[in-house]
């Protein structure tokens, strides 16, 4: 394909255009797609990046926390003056998108996601991208694509090892050009095992390593977030064929890589894609977290609130506490040797500890019930 046969709004992409998967058609679908990406610290990073780069058409990104320097040895999009200004990360990532493509539509929320909103967060997206750091999240984002029939493309890393698989929940049908490829007029690709398939339930707390007491090194992420990347260009593309059901395993210290084959894995005895219980969905949300890797711990509002932010900082300052300031998205200073950072939505983030209790006790004092 010459770059004379592209349209002049697509020429940006001529390189993937020319692909034989992808040419105008794909690339035209590509651009009126929209996918939902949630967490946006080491893989939720470079998956953006990529699929910015690409030409997808919206991309809405969730994330609850804010930038921070040590997030800057993985997380691609931010910068030191990010980190200096403490942004929301699903702003900063926004604001940086746009200077990559301003073609395409990023949505930054700036929030907790949960059981209470992931439904509606996800009800325009086609495909649904796992940028977490935390199984309960994880095995939500399973839950609800599962119950909605919205691909799910999983992603981990920690340490030096990492792995995807991406899920399909529902039977696919194809487009009728690979119908024709594959000498079938309605070619349908079958749901692929779950997250709860292979593991029924989350570890307990503890039991596994984390970014704080293993590291992750930069390039683990940068493997996986790419592979999720490619993937989620596949299903937006329509070639769910491509996609396999494996889970994908490689540790960059020792070079060691494996896939492994989920095909006769038996569905049928699975709580959620096969029973239909959606036990993390259905869960009561949690009103505290601790924060991976950020010796901070988040606390919701008790129930849905509106937050004048200016205000809130000046009455801080007649309190006694003047570093208090205000931006259109959070309000922050410190209060008693800890960093609070309060939402417009009630949400706050108090650093400096990783105790719930303390937490709550400092929420409850500064912001209220």
């Amino acid at each position: 394909m010459s770059a004379r046969s592209i349209p002049p709004e697509l020429a940006r992409y001529h390189r993937q255009v020319i692909l034989p998967g992808i040419g105008v058609d794909g690339q035209q679908r590509l651009s009126g797609a929209h996918a939902l990406l949630v967490g946006c610290g080491a893989l939720g990073t470079v998956a953006a990046d990529a699929l910015v780069r690409a030409g997808l058409g919206n991309l809405t990104i969730v994330d609850r926390d804010i930038v921070e320097h040590t997030n800057l040895q993985r997380q691609v999009l931010f910068d030191e003056a990010d980190a200096h200004a403490g942004l929301p990360k699903a702003q900063a990532a926004a604001e940086r998108l746009a200077r990559i493509n301003a073609d395409v539509r990023v949505h930054p929320i700036v929030a907790d996601l949960n059981a209470r909103n992931v439904e509606s967060l996800m009800r325009d997206a086609r495909v649904v991208i796992d940028g977490t750091d935390n199984f309960q999240t994880r095995y939500l984002l399973n839950d609800a694509c599962i119950k909605h029939g919205v691909p799910l493309v999983y992603g981990g890393v920690v340490g030096t090892s990492g792995m995807t698989m991406t899920i399909l929940p529902t039977s696919v049908p194809q487009p009728a050009a690979l119908g024709r490829l594959c000498d079938n007029p309605t070619p349908t690709i079958q749901p692929t095992p779950c997250l709860r398939c292979l593991f029924p339930e989350p570890p307990p707390p503890g039991s596994s390593p984390t970014c704080d007491t293993a590291g992750v090194l930069g390039p683990a992420a940068g493997i996986v977030a790419c592979t999720q990347a490619a993937e989620t260009i596949k299903i937006l593309l329509g070639r769910s064929d491509l996609v396999k059901p494996q889970l994908v395993e490689f540790d960059l210290w020792t070079n060691a890589r494996r896939a492994l084959d989920l095909a006769a894995i038996d569905r049928s005895s699975c709580p959620c894609c096969a029973q239909r219980r959606f036990e993390f969905l259905d869960a009561p949300v949690s009103d505290s977290a601790s924060l991976c890797g950020s010796d901070a711990v988040q606390i919701l509002a008790a129930a849905q609130t509106s937050i004048d932010l200016t205000a809130f900082a000046a009455r801080m300052a007649r309190a006694g506490h003047p570093d208090f300031s205000a931006s259109r998205f959070m309000a922050r200073g410190r209060v008693e040797g800890h960093s609070l950072s309060l939402f417009a939505d009630g949400r706050a983030i108090v650093k400096g500890t990783t105790d719930p209790n303390r937490a709550k006790s400092i929420y409850a004092r500064y912001v209220g019930a």
